[in-house]
């Protein structure tokens, strides 16, 4: 597992500590964590009525685009400060976390199938990884 960690850290900063990042478009795992949020976004529109407002499906659309969402706000203020851009990312973290919490609950409510759930909660884990690893590389 600590390999894992490793080389997903460093594949997630080589840019970041070579000045290449020129927005927060540049990292990867902003691109990784908004592209699934747009697929679990479409998924859980088919999810039943009462779970679309308040319930589960809701709940997975914010915290999957929560992740996004403040991986950016949060670059958009590193040039004010280093350490406000490293709070957004452990909020980002908080809320890949969350989404594993959140894809066993699609599962064991029979919204999402025993491969959904686990491919999900594997992405999840590697996002959290590489906002772990962005936020321990950051220095500039």
């Amino acid at each position: 597992m600590r390999g894992e960690m490793r080389e997903v850290r460093d594949e997630t900063v080589a840019n970041a500590t070579h000045g290449k990042i020129k927005s927060f478009k540049d990292l990867m795992v902003f691109n990784r964590s908004y592209d699934i949020s747009i697929e679990l976004h479409k998924i859980t529109l088919g999810f039943p009525k009462y779970e679309q407002y308040g319930g589960v499906a809701d709940q997975i659309r914010r915290a999957s685009k929560s992740i996004g969402v403040n991986i950016a706000e949060g670059y958009a203020k590193r040039t004010l400060s280093i350490a406000e851009f490293k709070r957004f990312l452990m909020i980002a973290f908080g809320s890949a976390e969350e989404m594993r919490v959140w894809a066993q609950y699609g599962k064991d409510l029979g919204y999402l199938n025993a491969e959904q759930a686990a491919r999900y909660e594997k992405e999840y884990d590697e996002i959290a990884k590489m906002i772990y690893a962005l936020h321990k590389k950051w220095t500039e």
